[in-house]
């Protein structure tokens, strides 16, 4: 019950007359009130499937007044907001209580068969204008809540890879090259790299200070220097192409020194053909200042032959030895080749196991040691000369009767069908004009 208070007054004849106080009371109905779901009035979901049998439960608890006559207390349910009128497919079991006095509790409940795909949906159960709402969803259906979440794993997946990618593929790279490249030693090659430069001040300390300490020192390799004009306006020299030949790599350093040559002035596309036909893929080092100052007509060309070449820009952070400038450098040359203590020598004797005796590493002939067993069949072997730092060793004072060479284990019946060509390195043939 509530009550509110109101004043009036009137004006006759220009007298006002007394204030009237008029009290005003008002009874509220219990059976208006919102009543109360139980557990809560919260949205349940509930998965089935086809064929498979549902109960809902509904239970409120209600506002009640036995004085009143027209207290609604029914549930009254309903699917997708059309009510349930069919009692055939749904079986209602409705009971009511008295928990004290002025309360009511109804509960309901719904039992029906998941026939088809038309019963999943929406079931709410209303009483005086308030609803508790039940979800039923299909579990045989396709959700889309998985793929959702993997499409999201994979973009964040992809974006990681992608991240670490940009950062760490040339570490890739080098580790692939160095486990699974191949070598490239047994084409009888003396140098790694022939290095082509011009002999100013800056070029010849970046060359002798900078790019070879780190090819020789830091990654093993053999290079060979050459300050002179690799390509003058003439064809090139008998020499220069067999130093550039007996080099795995050619590397110059494309420095506007470099580029103020005559054969690069006058017709830069020329000579860079020219190199091309010299060398495949040869590496060209530009300075990061001296690049944005070169002509559009040669940056041009070095894009139109960038698939024929590797160009590598040397910038103010490429001093590190981690620097993108190295280790791009280090995919442009030959794997590496890492000897071990036990296995010094050339690598092309080490890798092929080539028994050659003119290539055999610590052949039995150059041995200088005594026999040590001096009073054998054989006597005593002679040493024989190994080397300038092998020392004879001293002979025995009793007098030897009878000294016998050993002969050799070596077998040399097979050396006039060996190819030598590839190995012109390692030894000179010499022969005399009759």
């Amino acid at each position: 019950m509530f009550c509110y208070h109101s004043f009036t007054h009137w004006k006759q004849k220009g007298q006002f007359c007394d204030f009237l106080l008029f009290c005003h009371c008002r009874l509220f109905s219990q059976c208006v009130k919102a009543p109360d779901f139980k557990p809560n009035g919260d949205p349940t979901k509930l998965w089935r499937s086809v064929g498979s049998v549902v109960k809902l439960n509904c239970t409120a608890l209600l506002y009640w007044d036995p004085s009143e006559e027209q207290c609604e207390t029914t549930l009254q349910w309903s699917k997708d907001g059309q009510p349930l009128t069919n009692h055939t497919l749904y079986l209602h079991n409705t009971t009511s209580w008295f928990p004290d006095a002025g309360h009511l509790v109804v509960s309901n409940l719904l039992e029906f068969t998941l026939r088809e795909a038309e019963d999943f949906g929406l079931y709410s159960c209303t009483v005086r204008n308030i609803s508790a709402d039940f979800s039923v969803q299909n579990s045989n259906s396709p959700s889309h809540t998985a793929a959702v979440i993997a499409a999201i794993f994979l973009l964040l997946l992809l974006g990681i890879a992608a991240v670490v990618y940009s950062r760490c593929h040339l570490n890739f790279k080098l580790w692939y090259k160095n486990s699974y490249g191949d070598y490239e030693l047994n084409d009888g090659k003396l140098y790694d790299a022939y290095i082509s430069y011009v002999n100013n001040d800056y070029d010849r300390k970046f060359i002798n200070f900078i790019l070879k300490p780190h090819l020789e020192n830091r990654n093993g390799y053999k290079v060979h220097l050459n300050d002179n004009d690799i390509l003058p306006n003439t064809e090139p020299s008998a020499e220069l192409l067999m130093n550039i030949s007996r080099s795995r790599r050619l590397i110059v350093l494309l420095s506007n020194a470099y580029l103020e040559q005559d054969w690069c002035t006058n017709n830069f596309r020329s000579g860079l053909l020219h190199l091309l036909e010299l060398c495949q893929q040869p590496i060209l080092i530009t300075l990061e200042g001296q690049f944005k100052r070169m002509s559009p007509e040669i940056k041009q060309q070095l894009s139109e032959n960038e698939h024929r070449l590797t160009l590598l820009t040397w910038r103010h952070n490429s001093v590190t030895p981690s620097s993108a400038f190295w280790k791009e450098l280090a995919l442009a040359m030959p794997r590496r080749v890492i000897f071990h203590k036990d296995s010094a020598g050339d690598p092309q004797t080490v890798l092929q196991d080539d028994k050659d005796p003119m290539l055999t590493l610590d052949p039995d002939y150059l041995d200088c040691r005594s026999d040590t067993d001096p009073a054998g069949d054989l006597g005593l072997r002679l040493p024989m000369h190994r080397a300038l730092a092998c020392k004879a060793p001293v002979l025995p004072a009793a007098p030897v009767e009878e000294t016998q060479v050993r002969a050799s284990d070596i077998d040399v019946s097979d050396l006039g069908t060996r190819s030598y060509e590839a190995r012109s390195d390692f030894y000179c043939l010499v022969t005399e004009d009759i």
